[in-house]
């Protein structure tokens, strides 16, 4: 494997002013299309592990002969692995070289796939996705830093597009795609199918791949240690909080002690240590801090809603794996719509204009979504999903160039690394609020609906005395009836939710105007 040159300083190297002015590339490279390419190939398989495997737990239950706690620690294993190191992503790639770990990051995350796969236990399976968890890790970070790195800053818009429609379209896909290969397949090629893309895409790497220069860089133990470990306490907490019911839970109550002290005692530890975990000038850039805010609100929007969308399409309206997944597909073509225009757009249109338009674009999307009823076809779904997706591709790409506009280059790997840490906090937080509210608004509501289910509501019929009269027969009927205001119940609950992410996604509209906007190549001048 190539080496790279070392650097006992990133002072020498261009700064982001400079490299907009030459209009050249941080890293020169052979065959730059290509290795976009494969690069996002390996992003494709990174980002689709988010959700692939969630429709195929309860063939992986049956299985592995375990039961429905036992088995969401499939999932729960690739998160916490991946929180656990993704903060040391910008150490061991200065160590040694952005290409070393990039590359053995794909060869350990094919390795792992083919691993879940072959899994014949519960613990093989756990110990398996955490491995592919770590690998996953590096590899979303440093997948965005080389198509930063490999394009010149007139570029860098397109390959923002390129990239974040992978990160957009990604999770919205999974679902769909786990389902299918369940269905068609075999649940284990929702993991095999990592297989041919990642030995293809390693191939053009191996080749083509070039590496940022090694920096001698003293690693903050301390830093990482009260990182992770807050880190690992809080997503543990996000993903087991809902089933153990959050603060009546022991567990719960001690996993949020537990981050609440790692993170403060972090916070006072990076303003006081010599080589923090990450460089102060960096953390104190009011565009980068609220790029990552905006990645966080787009962890949220787009992949936390993601998750949630095809229980409301399956449970309350009915339809099968294959509808939802093209149900939620308008989603994905409008994110790919607005990408592909971004780079024409940000010369011509103001960045946080942009920005701040997307957002009410996707608000109204949410609005649209408040006002879904039952008896719907499926027309507004695909209407909103479609809009929703404008929305949010409006927002990805001037995002991402407004946080690294005034960044210097040689902080752009901890910089993707804290922005792939905000947009998984984000997600996880959104869910569990999401999942949260839905479940207790669904207890309110049906205690709501089933106290109109009585003898004046029904006058031609007393339900309790002819479910009494016509035994099993009617108490058939009653979970009919049951099962009916359940639906009622969830439908309200989705609702509800809907509303509420309209008026956060109005609220947050105009903070882009609080950021810097940095000087591109072909883009009106600051504001």
């Amino acid at each position: 494997m190539s080496a790279s040159t070392p650097a006992s300083s990133a002072a020498v190297a261009p700064s982001a002013e400079q490299l907009a002015a030459e209009d050249t590339p941080y890293l020169s490279s052979r065959h730059t299309g290509l290795l976009m390419a494969a690069v996002m190939a390996v992003s494709v398989c990174q980002f689709l592990d988010l959700t692939i495997a969630n429709v195929a737990l309860p063939h992986m239950q049956t299985s592995l002969g375990a039961s429905m706690e036992q088995v969401s620690w499939i999932v729960t294993s690739f998160i916490i692995a991946g929180v656990l190191v993704l903060p040391l992503t910008g150490w061991l790639s200065d160590k040694f070289g952005s290409r070393n770990l990039f590359i053995w990051s794909t060869i350990v995350f094919v390795g792992a796939s083919m691993l879940c796969g072959a899994a014949t236990s519960l613990t093989q399976m756990c110990i398996f996705r955490a491995i592919q968890g770590v690998a996953a890790a590096f590899i979303s970070p440093l997948s965005q830093t080389i198509m930063f790195d490999i394009s010149k800053p007139s570029k860098q818009a397109q390959a923002m597009a390129i990239w974040g429609i992978v990160v957009m379209i990604g999770p919205i896909s999974g679902p769909f795609l786990g389902g299918y290969l369940t269905e068609t397949l075999n649940w284990r090629w929702v993991f095999y199918v990592n297989v041919p893309i990642g030995v293809a895409a390693l191939a053009v790497l191996w080749w083509l791949l070039p590496s940022r220069p090694l920096v001698r860089r003293q690693l903050d133990v301390t830093g990482a240690v009260l990182m992770a470990l807050g880190l690992g306490a809080l997503q543990l907490m996000l993903d087991r909080g809902q089933g153990k019911d959050w603060l009546e839970s022991t567990e719960i109550v001690v996993e949020l002690l537990i981050a609440v002290s790692a993170f403060w005692m972090f916070y006072i530890h990076v303003r006081s240590a010599a080589n923090p975990l990450f460089d102060r000038a960096m953390v104190q850039n009011k565009n980068f801090i609220l790029g990552m805010i905006f990645m966080a609100l787009m962890g949220v929007t787009n992949i936390a809603l993601s998750a949630v969308l095809p229980s409301l399409y399956q449970n309350v309206y009915g339809y099968d794996v294959m509808d939802t997944g093209l149900l939620m597909a308008p989603r994905g073509f409008g994110v790919l719509t607005t990408m592909l225009l971004a780079n024409r757009l940000m010369a011509r249109v103001d960045n946080r204009m942009m920005i701040s338009f997307g957002y009410l674009v996707a608000a109204w999307s949410m609005w649209i979504m408040s006002g879904w009823s039952l008896d719907m076809g499926k027309d507004w779904i695909v209407i909103a999903g479609f809009v929703q997706g404008l929305g949010l591709g409006l927002v990805f790409v001037p995002m991402n160039l407004i946080a690294f506009g005034t960044l210097a280059p040689h902080y752009r790997t901890d910089g993707t690394t804290l922005l792939t840490l905000a947009r998984n906090l984000g997600s996880s937080f959104g869910l569990s609020v999401i999942v949260t509210l839905i479940a207790k608004n669904v207890q309110t509501s049906h205690a709501d609906v089933g106290a109109h289910i009585t003898q004046e509501s029904m006058p031609a019929m007393d339900v309790g005395a002819l479910a009494a009269r016509l035994g099993s027969v009617g108490q058939a009927a009653l979970a009919i009836i049951d099962a009916e205001v359940n639906r009622q119940a969830a439908m309200i609950a989705y609702i509800d939710n809907f509303y509420a992410m309209t008026w956060l996604l109005v609220l947050v509209a105009p903070l882009p105007w609080l950021v810097k906007r940095p000087s591109l190549p072909g883009a009106p001048a600051k504001g």
